[in-house]
């Protein structure tokens, strides 16, 4: 178990990877973001993309769940505010592989409860050619292994 006081600022962790296929990425979109260019890749390809393209709104939820298999399980996360920033900069194709990271940029100890901090921490996508696809910063609260 990981907690506020091990947290370093500077610190990074890989997430793991993901490899989105055409059907994965069809499936949410038409649960999700039914637009024409994420669930029919006959009419993708007169969009601006060219092709078919994941929902940036697919690409933050398998980062979400490589972020909660890789990094939230194992610390001591009292849950998240939200984020910032948010940016989707690349489209994710079908057979890209994405890898995340996640580094933390800053942490506070809470003043109003004893015992608890948060953390802001950068997370980063990227595709098998090494480009940034997508970026935001987490806020993460966390207990303290020793609250005194």
């Amino acid at each position: 178990m990981q907690y506020f006081e091990d947290i370093e600022i500077g610190a990074a962790r890989d997430l793991g990877s993901h490899t989105f296929t055409q059907d994965a990425i069809i499936a949410f979109a038409r649960q999700f973001d039914p637009q024409p260019f994420h669930i029919d890749p006959e009419a993708a390809k007169s969009s601006s993309f060219g092709g078919l393209v994941a929902s940036g709104w697919h690409t933050a939820a398998t980062v979400m769940r490589l972020l909660v298999d890789a990094a939230v399980d194992l610390e001591a996360s009292l849950g998240s505010p939200g984020f910032d920033d948010l940016a989707w900069l690349k489209p994710v194709r079908p057979g890209d592989t994405i890898r995340a990271r996640m580094t933390c940029v800053e942490k506070t100890p809470s003043r109003s409860r004893p015992g608890i901090g948060s953390g802001r921490f950068l997370i980063e996508a990227f595709n098998q050619k090494d480009e940034l696809v997508m970026r935001y910063t987490s806020i993460g609260i966390m207990r303290f292994r020793n609250p005194a």
